[in-house]
């Protein structure tokens, strides 16, 4: 053996050693970064670095680092004996990042030697993945120094561990001698990389030399792209199908941004070769394309003024700070709106090459790599404009920045395009695979193999990989493709990049200086191998954006921006499609931020979602403003206007008027005078279809293995809002009681549901769920999305509490011709007319809104009210119950009857709650008619089914069971089942028996007290809307309902006995009015003597032959004479 023992690459895994540095660089980066983030932010920096009693501890340790006197400075240290285990638990993970990256310091150095000592060759269109992996390792170990440096309490953790682990171990770390060293050495770090880089600068200068066979040409303007037809499909027509190929594949893809933070880096660390005009020209072309440079994420520097600062302390470099500083004014100004050019041609060419692969997908074949190299130019110009915009040269640097180039509001659809051409390579990757595995077995490993036949010299190791490379790819078949077997050419790209170690040696017998056909040809095999099982990470390397995860702000900025210009709707889908990219800027070496990142990335997606759902329901709800407003032009009331119009210009033809302004007709928004002439409801619908575009262009966006399906989320956007614009169209203002009237809320129901249900027009949603989840929601009375009141409540409330009150305050009757309820003149004015919300037809159109579930609530909330007035009235029988019950055996004995009924208390108490009871029922009764009539044309079927089932009931089955589906459907029942269940509910103390005799005894008095109606005024008859003044004629609604009800309730079958008791004594007491001489008692004998005939008239108990044999008939028809004579 010689004594000089020679250098082996073979030996030195130099390619496995690179491939391995650098993913842990990577992941080196993200670790440190991680640190730099937790320090710099005082909510996630260990808490005792906050604390002002080891605030003094903390200055002496970074004052003394790295040197640590325990003794001397005991007084001021000694706060952090009580904390050491604290310390060392907290900074642990800490001080052991920076141990780990003085050891990959150390390896970097010793590949950088061995590969100076091996004297590698680096052309990077030959050894592509060789001088690749060289240039991402330096610009990594630059990044990572100057990320350390940057870190400002380094000094205060490693100190406070070590001397932490001295208290608990008695002896310091024995790593941090040399990371004082480090941090102390890397205080400058421009200065120490310099220095370590002297060795190295022939292997660096060659590598960087090399791209200048690609730099010039990649790095052109968008002038020069446009005159070259860059990425046009269509510059040669004729070679459309043509396979896509150069000599320089994997060069064609490569990032522009990397290149240029290699060649400013690597030049910025050898400096002494920019006396060299080919250098000199390469760094200056990379300085002119910006002015900031990313090290890592969002952590950049300034390089024109950061480097300007270092040659400021070199001895003859003051014409090379100068030239910096003018580079700086000319990239500030220029670079700006180069860059500006740029994105707007590559808009263009993106949005065509994504209309050709959609319309010809097999052109994803050959044509793959026009995809890439438009992924990658347009991810390296969305960072040029993030990084430039959140990082602007200091103010001290006197640099005018030309504002508006950095203004893009097309950002959004740049985004998008790129987007869609990822999509389109996902989703047609098989087609890809199939045009390459063809192409790889059919065409390359044929040039493969005769390329290797001629080679004249190749060591045996080396002849085995590529003959097995060789037999690899020409095994392949279109079988494997459509068996959906998995492919894996791992093997193939490693083997690949261990034979650029071993022919880029200056002594190897192989040279691939020599055989640089057989370089360019196997990097284009491995571009095929990568379109066949590397497609993901493919478009990861040219296209993933998790950039945004780190410039949030601008994130958040540009899809405002995109949701304020309606030109861009339709892209802003692309905005959550992006936060799906967060996760690949992790790392398995820094898992801690795994949940940082996939939080960041689930709530940006699930803000962006929520946004344009909310953007599209601003836009439907306009619209449905607009239509509301002209369906209410149809409504009767727009049209009585117009009618009175006409009518008072015809009648004052003659005489002067003011001039009133005339509403415009229904449709006249249809007449257009030209086609360029925009309505405002154009412009609606223009951006509801560019927003339904947007959230009907995917089925799903996964994120952080959440999948967010758009359409779901407008869905449940477009529900809530819905159901709260139900609520909002009544206008109820429960403290003035102003309410819609129903057949307005429905009318304008009806025009926002046609408006929703043109929405299938534009998304692919199924409307119909929509109503089917929000409308039966009204029919209860809270809905489940806020619990909060719906349509019915409010009517409900309204009706019980606003209308029914004014009834019993005498402003408000019930007309039973009329079918509704009607305001009197009193002085009184009441804020809005009771005709106009409870007649028939109005009931009709809240029957049709809230359905039967909702009339249904609407009938218990009217049981509860009448049977609180039960209560009360059965409190007055017990007041009462002796004299009642001596009426009861007294009908026939008129004078003792009359002295009893003298001692009757609260007599008139009794007559005013059972005309309440009288008006309830009566509303119940119309509102019943209403919803059976609306259930007849909306279900006639299932109603002559109940109908049938209730004349024709089951043997044995239960008649309140039917009369309660009766009910339901608004058919009239002899016994309402709601008002049994109502008085079922009552809490009494009093026995069966007890609570038997005393609904008796309610119905004696009611009897008994009926004489007395006819002494009030109010008390009298009005013909034109056959009722009462004071609605006394509803109480013939309560004697014929309220017994019912009870006697069933207490199950003895008596309904009838009782009523034509009820009926002997009513008889036998209004006869009396007629030996009355009181002028007083008999002011309305007449009105008063119809009450008895509407009882027997409404009574499904009692006939009009039994009537006549109790009361003459010839008095009710002298009643009626007298009455519809006066009325």
């Amino acid at each position: 053996m010689s004594g000089s023992r020679t250098v082996q690459p073979s030996q030195q895994k130099l390619a496995e050693r690179l491939y391995i540095l650098n993913d842990r660089g990577i992941g080196m980066l993200n670790r440190i970064y991680n640190i730099k983030k937790m320090l710099s932010n005082p909510e996630s920096k260990p808490s005792f670095l906050n604390e002002k009693s080891v605030e003094k501890a903390i200055q002496t340790v970074v004052r003394k680092f790295p040197l640590m006197d325990i003794k001397g400075n005991s007084s001021q240290l000694a706060p952090i004996q009580g904390m050491k285990t604290e310390i060392i638990k907290s900074l642990n993970l800490y001080y052991f990042t920076f141990v780990d990256i003085l050891e990959f310091k150390d390896h970097v150095s010793d590949l950088m030697t061995t590969m100076d000592a091996c004297q590698i060759h680096f052309d990077l269109t030959l050894n592509f993945d060789l001088t690749k992996g060289y240039l991402d390792l330096m610009a990594t170990y630059v990044a990572m120094m100057m990320i350390v440096s940057k870190i400002d309490d380094r000094k205060a953790v490693l100190g406070l561990f070590n001397y932490a682990h001295e208290l608990q171990h008695s002896k310091g770390d024995e790593n941090f001698p040399r990371l004082g060293t480090l941090i102390t050495d890397y205080e400058s770090p421009l200065k120490k990389m310099c220095e370590e880089f002297v060795p190295h600068t022939k292997l660096v200068t060659q590598a960087l030399l090399s791209l200048q066979k690609i730099y010039p040409r990649r790095n052109l303007h968008a002038p020069q792209w446009r005159q070259a037809q860059l990425l046009s499909l269509t510059a040669e027509p004729a070679k459309i199908m043509n396979n896509a190929t150069i000599d320089t594949m994997p060069c064609e893809y490569l990032s522009l941004d990397t290149m240029d933070r290699w060649i400013i880096f690597g030049f910025m660390l050898c400096h002494q070769q920019l006396s060299h005009p080919e250098v000199l020209e390469l760094w200056k072309v990379a300085l002119h394309n910006g002015f900031v440079v990313q090290l890592f994420r969002d952590e950049v520097f300034l390089p024109h003024i950061y480097i300007a600062n270092h040659f400021d302390g070199i001895k003859g470099y003051s014409k090379r700070v100068t030239e910096l500083r003018e580079w700086l004014h000319q990239a500030a100004q220029v670079s700006p709106g180069v860059h500006r050019e740029k994105r707007k041609y590559l808009r263009m060419a993106l949005k065509e090459l994504s209309i050709f692969f959609t319309d010809q997908p097999g052109l994803l074949g050959p044509k793959a790599l026009y995809v890439f190299m438009a992924l990658s130019l347009t991810r390296d110009e969305i960072q040029w404009l993030l990084r430039h915009v959140d990082n602007p040269p200091p103010r001290k640097s006197n640099v005018k920045l030309p504002q508006d180039e950095f203004v893009d509001r097309q950002i959004p659809e740049l985004l998008f395009h790129m987007e869609e051409l990822r999509a389109l390579v996902k989703k047609y990757s098989q087609v890809m695979q199939r045009y390459y595995v063809q192409y790889l077995s059919g065409y390359d490993a044929a040039v493969l193999s005769s390329i290797i036949q001629t080679l004249s010299q190749c060591p045996e190791d080396e002849s085995i990989i590529w003959s097995g490379l060789c037999n690899r790819i020409s095994s392949l078949s279109v079988k494997q493709v459509e068996e959906n077997e998995p492919f894996d050419f791992q093997d193939v790209r490693l083997d690949w990049f261990r034979l650029q170690a071993y022919t880029s040696h200056s002594k190897a017998v192989l040279s691939i200086k020599t055989q640089q056909q057989l370089a360019k040809h196997m990097n284009t095999i491995i571009f095929h191998t990568k379109m066949v099982d590397f497609l993901d990470e493919m478009l990861k390397e040219t296209s993933d954006l998790s950039i945004y995860c780190f410039h949030t702000s601008i994130f958040e900025h540009q899809f405002k921006q995109c949701v304020e210009f309606p030109a861009q709707h339709r892209f802003s889908i692309a905005f959550p499609m992006v936060c799906g990219h967060f996760m690949n800027a992790t790392h398995d070496l820094c898992p801690e931020e795994r949940l940082t990142i996939g939080q960041t990335s689930i709530q940006y997606a699930h803000f962006f979602l929520k946004e344009m759902s909310e953007e599209v329901n601003q836009v439907i709800t306009a619209i449905c403003e607009e239509q509301c407003a002209m369906y209410d032009k149809l409504l009767p009331k727009t049209c009585a206007a117009r009618l009175a119009q006409t009518f008072n210009k015809k009648k004052k033809k003659d005489k002067p008027t003011k001039v009133i302004a005339e509403t415009s007709k229904p449709g006249t928004e249809s007449y257009r005078k030209s086609r360029q002439e925009f309505t405002r409801m154009d412009k609606l619908h223009m951006a509801l279809t560019e927003l339904c575009y947007s959230i009907n262009y995917c089925s799903q966006i996964l994120v952080w293995d959440h999948g967010f399906v758009p359409r779901e989320f407008f869905v449940q956007h477009l529900e809530a809002r819905f159901n709260k614009a139900l609520v909002g169209m009544m206008m109820y203002n429960p403290e003035t009681s102003d309410i819609a009237k129903p057949s307005e809320l429905l009318n304008s129901v009806k025009a926002v549901m046609s408006v929703l249900q043109s929405l299938e027009n534009y998304v692919h949603i199924d409307i119909s769920r929509v109503f089917n989840n929000v409308l039966p929601q009204q029919t209860q009375p809270a809905d489940s999305f806020g619990g909060d009141k719906t349509i019915t409540s409010n009517y409900t409330d309204w009706y019980l509490e606003v209308l029914m009150r004014q009834v019993t305050a005498g402003h408000i009757v019930f007309s039973p011709i009329h079918k509704a309820f009607i305001s009197l003149v009193t002085e009184e004015k009441l804020s809005f007319h009771a005709e106009e919300y409870a007649d028939l037809m109005e009931l009709r159109a809240l029957a049709e809104l809230i359905g039967p579930y909702g009339m249904r609530y609407l009938g218990e909330r009217l049981m509860w009210h009448i049977s609180s007035q039960v209560q009360e009235l059965k409190k007055l029988v017990l007041a009462n119950k002796e004299v009642l019950t001596q009426l009861r055996t007294s009908f026939d004995k008129p004078d003792v009857m009359k002295d009893l009924s003298r001692r009757l208390i609260n007599a008139d108490n009794v007559l005013q709650r059972m005309s309440i009871v009288g008006v309830l029922l009566s509303f119940r009764d119309l509102c019943q008619e209403a919803l059976n009539i609306v259930l007849e044309d909306r279900i006639p079927f299932l109603i002559s089914s109940i109908k049938d089932f209730r004349t024709h009931p089951p043997p044995g089955q239960s008649q309140m069971v039917i009369n309660d589906m009766a009910s339901a459907a608004g058919l009239p029942c002899d016994v309402d089942p709601a008002l049994c269940a109502s008085l079922r509910q009552q809490k009494t103390e009093l026995s069966a028996d007890e609570e038997y005799s005393v609904s008796c005894l309610l119905m004696v008095f009611v009897a008994e007290t009926l004489p007395r109606l006819a002494r009030s005024e109010a008390s009298v008859y009005k013909a034109k809307l056959e009722g009462h003044a004071n609605n006394c004629h509803c109480i013939a609604k309560g004697v014929n309902a309220l017994p019912a009800a009870m006697f069933t309730v207490h199950g003895r079958a008596d309904v009838d006995d009782r009523l034509k008791e009820f009926l002997a004594l009513a008889s036998s007491s209004l006869l009396r009015l007629g030996q009355e001489t009181e002028k007083e008692a008999i002011r309305n004998r007449e009105s008063v003597y119809l009450l008895l005939d509407k009882i027997v008239t409404e009574s499904p108990f009692l006939t009009m032959d039994l009537l006549e044999s109790c009361f003459p008939y010839v008095l009710l028809r002298n009643s009626f004479h007298a009455v519809y004579r006066i009325g």
